[in-house]
């Protein structure tokens, strides 16, 4: 059982599109898991043009598409209500429609009063998820769990740490420790040859912290194979460990270097394969 965890996020955007929600599934599962009471934020986007660039025409169409898109919030907030309470999870939920801006500014207000916030993966860039999940990542001072389609269920057994020394990771570290304390076998894994670790602080003396917690870990070097990224080195070990969830830092660049995310951060969001843990 996890324990420590008291207050789960779970952020869904509704844009009248048919998309994975596994998220939902998810958190639901890691609420059961923990005992923890479970937010259910299923917002709903909301289209806006000037009136004065639209004829009455166009006017109801978006109105009526918003108001489509509202509908469908609302229903998958009244589902997973109901699932919740089947499940015997203590939830609450809202449908709220909101200009993107003003959902990010809803998103973060909730994330920062929960222990952590788990939101779908999303490959794309250019979607809203994506500025939900830097978001998350940069500005709600709390753990992000990404979860890619298809993990429905939360599982912690196994548990990967990408480990290179920096804040980021002993954040994520640190923000981890319930699930690192419940997991079967914790392995620390650091990857050689992307960028020099030689200052960082090794695995090695993370280790003996973790086993002070009761925390059976393992620490392991990897070196970056021939046309291989860092992430894909990660999701390798990873595959190789049996791994449920990967924990990881997160890290940005200016908006002249690869828009927001640092590039291993970004890789790993792009291809998320197991459920990831990050924070900053």
């Amino acid at each position: 059982m996890v324990e420590g965890i008291k207050s789960v996020l779970v952020t869904i955007t509704e844009e009248g599109r048919e998309e994975d929600v596994s998220a939902l599934d998810y958190g639901l599962s890691l609420a059961r898991e923990a005992n923890a009471h479970l937010t259910i934020q299923a917002a709903a986007g909301r289209f806006h043009v000037p009136y004065s660039m639209l004829d009455d025409f166009s006017q109801r169409i978006i109105s009526a598409e918003n108001r489509r898109i509202a509908a469908l919030a609302e229903h998958l907030a009244e589902t997973a209500k109901a699932e919740a309470d089947f499940a015997g999870v203590v939830c609450a939920v809202e449908s709220p429609q909101l200009y993107y801006s003003e959902l990010l500014d809803r998103f973060l207000a909730h994330a920062r009063v929960h222990d952590l916030s788990i939101l779908d993966a999303e490959p794309s860039r250019m979607e809203a998820d994506w500025g939900l999940i830097e978001a998350g990542l940069f500005e709600s001072g709390r753990p992000v769990i990404i979860v890619p389609p298809g993990r429905t269920r939360f599982e912690c057994r196994h548990v990967v740490i990408a480990w290179d020394g920096s804040a980021s990771a002993t954040r994520a570290v640190a923000g981890a420790m319930p699930f690192l304390k419940a997991a079967e076998a914790v392995e620390i894994l650091s990857v050689l040859g992307e960028k020099d670790l030689s200052a960082s602080v090794p695995g090695a003396a993370l280790a003996p912290h973790l086993a002070r917690h009761g925390i059976n870990v393992t620490v392991t070097n990897t070196a970056v194979g021939s046309n291989e990224t860092v992430a894909a080195a990660i999701q390798r070990e990873a595959a190789g460990f049996e791994t449920s969830l990967i924990v990881s830092g997160a890290y940005r660049h200016s908006r002249l270097r690869e828009w927001f995310l640092g590039g291993v951060t970004r890789s790993m969001l792009e291809h998320c394969r197991l459920p990831i843990l990050m924070s900053h």
